[in-house]
């Protein structure tokens, strides 16, 4: 599988329900980790003081990525994302 670094921005309507917004957050931490179990999403982080997400995420290609993988999570219409392709560095101490 190929790896990608994914920085994910929710920004949520300003018209959406409440009861919606935590139905929908709720499911997204339950895909997250069967997305996790399977190591499709290898790592997560949140910067400090901010609302969004930086991600370690496995795919078998960029349209799989979006496809099967991003597309699956319930926030997934509310997302910006921005995807980034990764390869191996030869000096990569994880090797």
């Amino acid at each position: 599988m190929q790896e990608f670094l994914v920085y994910i921005t929710t920004t949520v309507p300003d018209d959406t329900d409440q009861s919606e917004v935590d139905r929908r957050r709720s499911a997204e931490a339950v895909r997250a980790k069967e997305l996790a179990a399977t190591g499709q999403l290898a790592r997560l982080w949140r910067p400090a003081g901010e609302v969004r997400s930086i991600g370690v995420w496995r795919a078998e290609n960029e349209d799989d990525l979006h496809t099967h993988v991003l597309g699956s999570l319930p926030l997934r219409p509310w997302m910006s994302i921005a995807v980034t392709a990764l390869e191996p560095h030869p000096n990569d101490p994880g090797r």
